[in-house]
């Protein structure tokens, strides 16, 4: 029994030890793994005129954590550059109208994507707005107008909430993280650690990202091939073109308005997405501006490429 017992041992160890070296062939490659690269930081970047202390370890770490991210997360980087192709040409010159820094329009891919697009809070549109925060600063909201949607009606309502939290956090980069935590909680983080910059303080996990998000988000926007993305003009969502017509009166059916003004109901919504019924009511002393198709944009967009 003892010599049975002896030899079921050592067959089971002469097994186990088989199994170990076939399960460390199992793990070795058949060949090298491409070398990947690691994105290299700026030595020096800022955000809105400020400047970001990169010499701080955590705040370069932060920022690499990023841009890491960004940098292999291949298929939504590639859609922001093609997103902010089209979009960015709308925003920027409100900004610039508004004496706003241009790199405040990262916001918005922050946020977004540069898409229409609902939270869980229900914030809504490319600058995700609350409603109630959307009606304080003159934006239009009902179920069948949402100027949340209205990309330019909405980059003005983000600038003016932006403007007011800039004079009295006292920079942009504070500005841009109340956009993310509300104007109350930053302060009260601000007065309870007794910071005043937003690189030296302890926030939760989304808002501590959230400016680093964005500089990454400029960094690879601005120069995406250093960063691995072989973009070039013809990989670039075309601006839409379009023409505006002015409309002061009630539309009681927008498929009949679209056919009539040879566009269709489709398009008509792709480009004024703050129209959300498949009517518009008449409001007392209020003129809107549609935006209709220009015509032969839609087949020909892309043929000149």
């Amino acid at each position: 029994m003892k010599r049975f017992q002896l030899a079921l041992t050592l067959a089971l160890a002469l097994f186990g030890s088989m199994a170990n070296a076939d399960d460390d062939k199992g793990i070795k490659p058949d060949r090298a793994v491409r070398p990947v690269d690691v994105p290299v930081l700026p030595k020096a970047i800022s955000f809105a005129d400020e400047t970001v202390p990169l010499q701080n370890f955590d705040t370069y770490e932060s920022l690499e954590r990023e841009l890491l991210v960004n940098t292999f997360w291949h298929s939504q980087t590639l859609f922001n550059l093609k997103q902010a192709s089209r979009y960015f040409p709308q925003i920027e010159p409100i900004l610039k109208a508004n004496n706003v820094p241009d790199d405040i329009k990262y916001i918005a891919v922050a946020e977004s994507s540069l898409q229409n697009v609902v939270s869980p809070a229900k914030a809504a549109g490319p600058w995700q707005i609350l409603e109630g925060t959307a009606k304080q600063y003159g934006l239009e909201v009902n179920e069948n107008v949402d100027e949340r949607y209205n990309i330019e009606k909405a980059t003005e309502a983000a600038i003016i909430y932006l403007k007011k939290s800039k004079d009295s956090l006292g920079s942009w980069t504070l500005a841009a993280a109340s956009y993310n935590i509300g104007f109350t909680g930053l302060k009260r983080h601000m007065n309870r650690q007794q910071q005043t910059s937003y690189y030296d303080l302890l926030l939760g996990d989304e808002t501590g990202r959230y400016i680093f998000r964005i500089l990454a988000f400029k960094i690879i926007l601005t120069d995406p091939k250093a960063y691995g993305f072989d973009f070039g003009e013809n990989d670039r969502y075309p601006e839409l073109q379009y023409t505006e017509v002015k409309v002061d009166y009630a539309i009681d059916d927008l498929a009949s308005f679209a056919i009539a003004n040879k566009t269709s109901y489709k398009l008509l919504k792709l480009y004024n997405p703050w129209l959300r019924s498949n009517t518009l009511p008449k409001k007392e002393g209020k003129t809107y501006i549609i935006k209709l198709p220009k015509e032969g944009f839609r087949e020909n967009a892309y043929k000149q490429r």
